[in-house]
């Protein structure tokens, strides 16, 4: 793999200087995002954007439309992403934006591979105080930290990767599942499969407990309001090696019940990491918006709950009709590959 290459727009005066802190020890080559077309193949890369008040500015725009354009421009490259705002709002919704066309684009993602901070670094004060420092140096040791991690990361490879499919879909009627199902029946001569269905009810959503209660019951490995997440899902998750998350389109955003999975995840990694664990979804949509569901996905579970994203790490479609996805045009062909990248990702190299 070639060495750590910087895709810059947008520059400003913190974010060049919170930059020059957080790369002053590892050798790099930085390059404006105009130029970046052709030089991404095979290389480490940080996007390191400035996000202006109303949102990204054409530069950055021009980047994602082009990496969309081009779905193998990426290819065995690993990403990060350092984002700073003007304002209060936009840099994650670029973010999200980003890492979804770069990753569909071949870029694997290290687990929680943002550091982002808005205008005024409110949303640095919780971890300055962690840190027992102001928001602004939190910020530069957390760019730093990640381009460490960039610059170090080499993902894992298992004998036999250990797979979690997650659902909380209808066997008869859900082509979500149906696809899913089809995924895992590929996956299991090289890998050891386990589906939980989420679908029975039993599942409450995080009610934001205080940090000492959740600390607390996350030292048991549990959580105040239990149920199938603590007695099935917890354990199941800490012994896998990837999560394939099946996501219906419900009204653009997950299902209530993934989404639940998603923000209990909160008590799991107080003493838990997941940075060693891939990430995979289905997402299918009745009308349109595949896209939204898969970048709530990614950023919730990747940039913010430390899941790595594997190349491509997305299988979407468009149905409605109880089977109509696995009636799709080329439908059993794109499973096979989807499933065949999953095992050139996770499986040790002699057994590809």
């Amino acid at each position: 793999m070639g060495g750590l290459i910087v895709v810059t727009a947008g520059m400003n005066a913190r974010l060049d200087a919170v930059l020059g802190f957080a790369l002053e020890r590892i050798p790099h080559e930085r390059i404006p995002a105009r130029s970046a077309n052709g030089r991404l193949t095979g290389r480490r890369v940080l996007f390191a954007f400035g996000i202006g008040a109303f949102g990204p500015d054409e530069e950055v725009c021009a980047l994602i439309r082009g990496l969309r354009a081009d779905e193998t421009c990426m290819t065995g490259s690993i990403g990060a992403m350092l984002l700073d705002g003007a304002g209060e709002l936009y840099t994650k919704q670029t973010a999200d934006q980003l890492a979804l066309a770069a990753n569909m684009a071949g870029c694997l993602f290290l687990g929680k591979p943002l550091a982002e901070a808005t205008g005024s670094l409110e949303n640095w004060r919780v971890q300055a105080k962690r840190r027992n420092t102001e928001p602004l140096e939190a910020y530069r040791q957390a760019a730093r930290e990640l381009a460490e991690r960039l610059a170090a990361f080499v993902p894992p490879a298992f004998e036999r990767p250990k797979v979690l499919m997650l659902h909380a879909s209808d066997r008869i009627t859900s082509n979500t599942l149906q696809i899913g199902s089809a995924v895992c029946e590929r996956l299991e001569p090289v890998c050891d499969v386990q589906e939980i269905s989420l679908q029975n009810g039993t599942v409450f959503d995080c009610r934001g407990c205080s940090y000492v209660t959740c600390a607390h019951y996350a030292a048991q490995n549990s959580c105040y309001y239990g149920g199938s997440i603590i007695n099935d899902v917890y354990p199941a998750l800490t012994e896998s090696d990837a999560l394939l998350l099946l996501c219906p389109n419900y009204n653009d955003s997950v299902s209530a019940n993934i989404m639940a999975f998603i923000n209990r995840l909160t008590s799991l990694l107080v003493f838990n990491s997941l940075y060693e664990k891939f990430l995979y979804a289905v997402v299918v949509s009745g009308y349109s918006g595949s896209d939204l569901v898969a970048q709530q996905v990614l950023g919730s579970l990747c940039l913010n709950k430390t899941f790595m994203l594997p190349p491509r790490f997305c299988l979407t479609q468009t149905a409605n009709d109880p089977g109509d996805a696995m009636k799709a045009p080329l439908m059993r062909e794109r499973i096979k590959e989807f499933a065949e990248s999953m095992q050139e990702t996770m499986l040790v190299r002699r057994e590809r």
